[in-house]
């Protein structure tokens, strides 16, 4: 039986959001290790933090937000799908589900551009602030 809760939408955007990052990683990193002669044909058992303090920081940057992206949010992808299951997908859960996408994104957005740590902060704060409220929510509509 399919379900079809609305808070599922502000989910697979996040997903969407990570892999515009993902692209936009790939299309910033590539170039800048070609101009420094490092091919990808001839790397051999190396990772993306090998290109710490190789490749500029501007460009390790969009790695930086790419693997935050992989960490918090799964936590809010098992909370969206535990309050859809439930039934609790609409109202102030929704609303919080779409704040907690939106600053993400703009998280991702500071860290890419401009990277200013205290900006940052805030804003995985207030992010944070929101996941917890409907964790929260999910508890209290599963126990």
């Amino acid at each position: 039986m399919p379900i079809h809760s609305p808070i599922l939408a502000p989910a697979i955007v996040l997903v969407l959001w990570s892999l515009f990052m993902l692209a936009w990683l790939a299309i910033a990193r590539v170039p800048a290790m070609s101009k420094l002669g490092i091919r990808l044909g001839s790397i051999v058992g190396s990772r993306g933090v090998n290109l710490e303090g190789v490749v500029p920081d501007r460009v390790n940057w969009k790695s930086h937000n790419y693997s935050h992206l992989m960490e918090q949010p799964t936590l809010f992808y098992v909370t969206v799908v535990v309050l859809a299951l439930v039934g609790e997908g609409g109202g102030v859960n929704l609303q919080l589900a779409w704040a907690y996408v939106g600053l993400r994104i703009v998280h991702s957005l500071v860290q890419a551009l401009w990277n200013r740590v205290i900006v940052r902060f805030t804003i995985f704060g207030m992010a944070t602030l929101a996941l917890l409220v409907l964790a929260i929510n999910a508890a209290q509509a599963t126990l």
